[in-house]
């Protein structure tokens, strides 16, 4: 293994800092903006493009926004969400320096948009943890697209068989696998010792 790929939501971030609940949990006792609505108007008709980079997520939201919520600015929207959806796994981060040391690339692969990629690495400081980050909408194709897997790897500039990924959703396990990757399914719980003992039995 040259290269460990790692997803963000659901691996390395969990939900709220304080709780790991979902950051929309109080959204509408704090911002006064339901979810329901948010989903229906701008996730379901307008995320797809957004997160694979077809279109900027501001004037979208911004059109919502004034339909559903007028008294909240973009702006405070995107910062409420981006602050409660930042709970770090401390100990996986821990072991993923562990793991550099050794000489093992670390980046992160992930379907994000262009505001919260630069977020993650920039405010939450993941920068410092990864050499670089894949993500949806900088490559222009969401996992479990195999284009996904494809860029990533041109970028990483390995073999496909010299990379290895977790990642907590299935379908993006079974795509990565079938583009040749060595991927583990995350799930609650797991260590990064735990993950890699799935790929190497004898490590342990």
């Amino acid at each position: 293994m040259k290269v460990l790929m790692v997803d963000v939501d659901g691996v390395l971030v969990n939900g709220r800092p304080a709780d790991g609940l979902p950051f929309a949990t109080d959204l509408e006792r704090d911002l006064g903006l339901p979810l329901a609505p948010l989903q229906r108007e701008f996730f379901k008709p307008y995320w797809p493009d957004i997160v694979t980079g077809r279109e900027p997520i501001e004037p979208r939201l911004t059109a919502v926004l004034a339909n559903i919520a007028p008294h909240i600015e973009t702006e405070t929207l995107l910062g409420y969400w981006f602050a409660n959806d930042s709970r770090l796994d401390k100990r996986l981060l821990e072991d993923l320096a562990e793991l550099r040391k050794g000489g093992v690339a670390l980046y992160l692969a992930t379907n994000q948009e262009h505001r919260r990629a630069a977020w993650l690495m920039s405010e939450l400081g993941l920068a410092t943890h990864f050499d670089d980050i894949f993500y949806s909408a900088k490559l222009g194709h969401r996992k479990p697209d195999q284009n996904f897997f494809r860029l990533a790897t041109a970028k990483a500039g390995v073999e496909p068989h010299e990379i290895m990924f977790i990642d907590d959703a299935a379908e993006n396990i079974e795509g990565a696998r079938q583009f040749g990757w060595n991927a583990v399914h995350w799930t609650p719980g797991m260590t990064l010792e735990n993950a890699l003992s799935v790929l190497h039995p004898t490590r342990l």
